[in-house]
């Protein structure tokens, strides 16, 4: 049965990766179909729309990545493994997002002034596209396990608002053929590339908390400590919490001042599975004491002091 389970969920778990790797070729073939559609029909909205997809791109990238790094065993030298490295290409991605957003912007302010003549049919071709292009991977994205899979749904909502930035380049190059108006072209890049902005803003913000070991958004460390006072009689204090987030699983150390229990090993088992129901925390290097530390925070960056001894075990708990 359980040979069963594993061959089903491996299987899974292929067809999703599958999905993201069509989606990932068609978004990027896409992307670089609009890169040159705009610099040969000189519309400025087609390339912002190009910078959208990146976004995208990137997105599904990333996912990949994760699945892939996930499945590398970790070793004497990177003991967490390789996940932080999805992380850092969401940064150096972030920082690219936001120039080639700044040079669009920049770009179609200087033709508010001096407009650029737009080839109208060529552009309207490569928008309606994109807006394929742009269906095709939502499709992908959403259908069979991707509403069960957080990496599907996270790259599905990419390619979702990505679909404005297709509509609007329709929408630019629709105005121009009908109207000859230019000036709907910069406008509609300019609107584009917010919604670009704020993704980039947004990616670049959550990459360089993680890489700076900040805590996970959605752990609350003085609700957690109070908590698992309340809900565990034996445990008298929590202190010296570190909280983390490798790829995206919570990492944490703690020291909790125990009532001497009765059965040592029950005790800290309650604990690791009380932190892993109620806050995902699959992996906790847990410090029992019996008498509180002289400092309840963690001087990680102030002078060492003598260590004092106490009756603790170390343990490691790996759901």
């Amino acid at each position: 049965m359980a040979a069963t389970h594993n061959h089903a969920h491996g299987a899974t778990e292929n067809g999703n990766n599958r999905r993201l790797l069509a989606a990932f070729g068609i978004t990027a073939l896409f992307m670089a179909v609009e890169v040159a559609g705009g610099l040969l029909s000189g519309s400025l909205a087609l390339l912002a729309d190009a910078g959208h997809m990146l976004t995208d791109a990137a997105a599904l990238m990333m996912a990949l990545l994760a699945v892939r790094f996930a499945q590398r065993k970790p070793n004497s030298q990177h003991t967490f493994g390789y996940l932080r490295l999805t992380t850092l290409a969401a940064f150096i991605n972030a920082l690219a997002l936001l120039v080639i957003t700044l040079l669009i912007v920049w770009e179609a302010i200087r033709r508010f002034y001096q407009p650029h003549p737009i080839a109208g049919w060529p552009m309207m071709i490569i928008a309606v596209g994109g807006l394929v292009a742009n269906l095709l991977s939502f499709w992908l994205l959403h259908g069979g396990e991707g509403e069960k899979n957080i990496n599907l749904r996270a790259a599905a909502l990419h390619v979702l608002g990505d679909l404005l930035g297709s509509v609007g380049a329709i929408v630019a190059a629709g105005v121009i053929l009908l109207t000859g108006w230019l000036y709907i072209d910069p406008i509609l890049s300019i609107l584009v590339s917010c919604l670009v902005l704020r993704s980039g803003w947004r990616l670049l913000q959550e990459s360089l908390h993680e890489l700076l070991e900040g805590t996970p958004s959605q752990i609350d460390i003085e609700k957690l400590k109070r908590d698992m006072c309340l809900n565990i009689p034996e445990v008298r204090n929590i202190h010296h919490v570190h909280v983390w987030q490798v790829g995206e699983k919570p990492v944490m150390t703690l020291h909790a001042q125990v009532v001497p229990p009765y059965d040592h090993d029950a005790l800290l088992h309650q604990i690791q599975h009380y932190l892993l129901d109620h806050y995902q925390i699959s992996h906790a290097t847990v410090q029992m004491e019996y008498q509180q530390c002289p400092e309840d925070d963690c001087g990680i960056t102030a002078e060492p002091e003598p260590v004092h001894v106490h009756a603790h075990a170390h343990a490691h708990h790996q759901h």
